[in-house]
């Protein structure tokens, strides 16, 4: 496995995370870091396998999972804009009591 792919992966995954961990105002930008951190993932996945010369059926089922867990996203984002007008996690649990 190249140094230089793994470093960015590991750098992508890294910043995925501080921006995940940082930034819990909206509901969008923690969506967008969770899927930078699945991509992240998948390219090191990729790399893994060039390296050791596997199939590439794994790859293809997480992106059919990450895929799922994006559309689920998507619309939960939606449906908390339409009842509530936007993103915001205060707004969104202030209501559930």
């Amino acid at each position: 496995m190249s140094m230089f792919g793994l470093f960015t992966c590991l750098s992508i995954y890294f910043s995925g995370v501080y921006v995940f961990c940082s930034k819990r105002k909206h509901l969008l930008v923690v969506l967008l870091s969770l899927e930078y951190i699945v991509l992240s993932l998948f390219m090191l996945i990729v790399l893994f396998l060039i390296e050791f010369d596997y199939d590439y059926f794994f790859p293809v089922i997480f992106l059919v999972f990450s895929v799922c867990e994006g559309a689920l996203g998507l619309s939960i984002l939606v449906s908390m804009i339409r009842s509530h007008g936007n993103d915001f996690f205060n707004s969104f649990f202030l209501s559930l009591c």
